[in-house]
């Protein structure tokens, strides 16, 4: 143990650009300010994994922090703590670790194991790093007591509270890029190009990259539109190209008028009760096909389809995803220093600041439809006079002024 105690992070959900640079940020600061850092491993999983008997092997679900492991991985994508969609108040019976007992239910609350495991390691301030999912489970451990401060990861931007969450940039700048790449295609064989690109509830991983030239026309999880009518306008996007194509961005979470609901890859959940995503791009691309003919004189339209998937959230951070996490782990280690827990570091209109990690539960943060998204033309809406940067602002409980 240290003067100063324990600091203890964690990342869980998917993995983003950018994790690496907070966990580095965050260790390097607590340790040269006389704290201890570990890393748990796989999200919350490591904490209901991790066993409290002495001499036992714990390595797959704690790591013990040191610059020269932090500086290897800083400069690089994903997490090299690993991550899970492990949620501790909902562990199937199957998933139970066997040296747990009494949880027999079907689904299972082991938080009070949590809690144990937390004391055990002599936890003095928990951070996790992730999207709405695992920082519910954040505010949870908040709410039984913990000293939790909170940082907002997810590709689609969608954490309430925070203007920016890390992964968000990067994910952008690589759907740009690939839907570039894939024009070659497209123009050179007259198609429509239909690109499924993440975005469960909030659509902004479409609307950005189509604000910035990448597409044509967009399609968003907040207003399903007529198939039909998006046909009509690809064909008349394509048909004033010299090249002959047109390009739509379509969320995975994104519903048409004639299919009801999202589109999943099967029946199976994970613990916070989500389907895998992914199938809305096929029939889109299935639909266009379909309705080409009637606005392209009796003559269809072939499609590329591609679902870009894991290709936007794999690799290094770009500069945005690099610099935010570090002041983001800064942020939290001030709020340690000052211990103000329960908080959300966030950035609100461009600066940094926190929120309460209440506001992480209190609502959705979608896209403002009627001011940025135009649903007759399926397409962004130019207008930026006092718009934030990301286009993604929430409003939530800050810090009162002189804080």
């Amino acid at each position: 143990m240290t003067a100063k105690g324990t600091i203890a992070m964690l990342t869980g959900g998917g993995d983003v650009p950018g994790l690496n640079p907070a966990i580095r940020a965050i260790t390097i600061r607590a340790l040269r300010e006389g704290y201890r850092v570990v890393g748990i491993r796989r999200g919350w999983a490591g904490l209901v994994d991790y066993v409290r008997d002495k001499g036992a092997d714990n390595s797959e679900s704690v790591q013990e922090l040191s610059e020269a492991i932090v500086n290897r991985a800083g400069r690089t994508g994903g997490t090299f703590l690993h991550s899970s969609r492990t949620r501790p108040s909902h562990v199937p019976r199957e998933r139970v670790p066997p040296h747990l007992s009494g949880y027999t239910e079907k689904v299972n609350d082991v938080t009070k194991e949590v809690l144990k495991n937390l004391e055990h390691l002599g936890v003095d301030a928990l951070i996790p790093i992730g999207g709405d999912d695992t920082l519910s489970y954040g505010k949870r451990l908040h709410d039984e007591g913990v000293n939790v401060v909170a940082i907002p990861k997810t590709m689609d931007n969608d954490v309430y509270g925070t203007d920016y969450c890390i992964g968000f940039s990067t994910c952008v700048t690589r759907t740009i890029e690939l839907a570039n790449r894939l024009r070659t295609s497209a123009g050179s064989h007259e198609r429509f190009l239909v690109l499924e690109v993440f975005g469960r509830y909030a659509g902004f991983t479409a609307l950005l990259p189509t604000m910035a030239g990448a597409a044509d026309r967009c399609v968003i999880p907040e207003f399903p539109p007529d198939v039909e009518h998006l046909t009509e306008l690809l064909t008349y996007d394509r048909n004033r190209n010299p090249s002959r194509y047109s390009v739509v961005l379509v969320s995975e979470g994104a519903r048409l008028t004639t299919h009801e609901g999202m589109s999943f890859e099967g029946d199976d959940t994970d613990m916070f009760g989500h389907r895998k995503l992914g199938g809305i791009g096929d029939k889109v691309a299935a639909a266009l096909k379909e309705y080409s003919p009637k606005y392209n004189k009796g003559r269809r339209i072939d499609v590329v389809n591609q679902r870009l998937g894991y290709l936007v959230r794999s690799g290094d951070p770009d500069a945005l995803d690099s610099i935010v996490p570090m002041a983001f782990g800064n942020l939290a280690l001030d709020l340690i220093s000052k211990k103000e827990f329960g908080r959300l570091v966030s950035i609100h209109r461009g600066v940094y600041d926190s929120v309460s990690i209440q506001s992480v539960t209190s609502e959705k943060k979608v896209v403002d439809v009627p001011r940025y998204y135009n649903t007759d033309r399926l397409r962004p809406i130019y207008e930026f006079d006092g718009a934030p940067l990301f286009i993604s602002a929430a409003t939530a409980q800050r810090r009162p002024t002189g804080d």
